[in-house]
């Protein structure tokens, strides 16, 4: 319930309720992403190295996500003012919920069932977050401006009671013990470093990423512009999500028969079919977008289901998983950090928001992403060709 906001909504938002100028907003959203990605690895090695205190961490990181939750919905008034407001509490928000994300990963990958089936439960459970998300806090945006900001409060609140609800009931349990004592961080570095089959898996899986970044960060916009459709936003963004929890079970059962490479390959290409159908929409094309947001929603599942599967494998026993979740999650915020240029990138093509349907748009939002979930998929096929499983 935390990322879409973070990642999807918030510069939406910035940008058309607060008034903050396109490009500047861009650059801020890389250098705070960016800043996110570089602790990601730092945070794996902590836990590694305190395993006996993950709950301790786990606790302090789940109120520090709650605080600047409700912060980053509560600007100062001014555009000039929100922007160091939006620096400091996106980085707070981005190390809490990074903190909460690896620690979470590692306790599931020490678990005696890291098979498909638990990891597909747990992305569902995921996902229902998501798609909740992904419906309050743009039906709250799309109505009446006065009665916006008493939403957001109790949005906020409700915010925090799941995430302390869910904290609780998560720490209650006995946490699984680490298989070994963690290792100083040069050496978990290199021990990750030699293991040619977890270097050879990160070029695609940030690829790949990248490809869900940029029109993760641009959807909004293209609903509210391209396609003209603003009060249909969350509709299309629960299609998405809920093609994504409903496709796990059948992405599992297909990683099963043909194994998890050959299965994320094929979502990648559904993926692409997709996006190439959305380089060419217009203004009320609301079906077709539908069927673009079930595409790649249901490939969604794939990339959410099987990478962690895939990397439990590679680095499973290690006393450095902590590390390599951390380096994995961390090639994560590094392509939402890049995707963060595509607002510069389309202001400097002259888009500007709420400016109507136009060319460049869909190019960014659409044709771009596509190139790339081209390539991971090529990528992809190199790693299953040296490192066949």
């Amino acid at each position: 319930m935390a990322a879409l906001p973070l990642f999807v909504q918030l510069p939406a938002y910035y940008a058309s309720h607060v008034g903050v100028a396109l490009a500047p907003l861009g650059w801020v959203l890389f250098a705070a992403r960016l800043l996110d990605m570089l602790q990601d690895p730092l945070f794996g090695h902590l836990l590694d190295r305190s395993a006996q205190r993950q709950k301790r961490w786990m606790a302090i990181a789940g109120l520090v996500l709650a605080l600047a939750f409700v912060c980053l919905w509560k600007p100062p008034a001014t555009p000039q003012a929100a922007m160091p407001w939006l620096v400091g509490m996106l980085v707070l928000a981005y190390g809490a919920h990074s903190m909460l994300s690896i620690a979470y990963l590692s306790w599931g990958s020490r678990l005696p069932d890291q098979g498909l089936r638990a990891v597909a439960w747990r992305e569902g459970a995921g996902l229902a977050g998501v798609i909740v998300a992904s419906v309050v806090p743009v039906g709250i945006l799309a109505a009446d401006a006065t009665l916006v900001d008493i939403r957001l409060n109790w949005y906020c609140l409700f915010f925090a009671i799941v995430l302390a609800v869910a904290l609780l009931l998560l720490l209650r349990q006995p946490a699984p013990a680490a298989p070994a004592q963690g290792q100083p961080w040069r050496q978990a570095l290199r021990s990750l470093w030699t293991n040619q089959a977890f270097r050879a898996l990160l070029p695609p899986y940030l690829l790949n990423a990248l490809s869900a970044a940029i029109p993760a960060t641009l959807a909004l916009f293209f609903i509210e512009d391209q396609l003209q459709e603003k009060t249909l936003a969350g509709l299309f963004l629960a299609a998405y999500f809920g093609a994504a929890a409903l496709g796990l079970p059948l992405w599992s059962t297909l990683a099963r028969r043909v194994g998890a490479v050959a299965c994320w390959r094929l979502a990648m290409l559904l993926s692409s079919a997709g996006f190439i159908g959305a380089v060419w929409l217009g203004p009320g094309e609301r079906s077709a977008f539908l069927a673009v947001c079930l595409a790649t929603g249901a490939a969604l599942g794939a990339d959410l289901l099987l990478p962690p599967v895939l990397l439990a494998r590679v680095v499973s026993g290690r006393a450095s998983v902590g590390a390599a979740f951390g380096i994995l999650t961390m090639l994560g915020k590094l392509a939402l950090a890049l995707a963060g240029i595509a607002l510069p990138l389309l202001s400097a093509l002259g888009y500007q928001p709420g400016q109507g349907p136009g060319t460049s748009l869909p190019l960014v939002y659409a044709a771009l992403p596509c190139l790339l979930k081209l390539a991971a998929f090529l990528a992809l096929g190199r790693y299953a060709h040296r490192h066949p499983s």
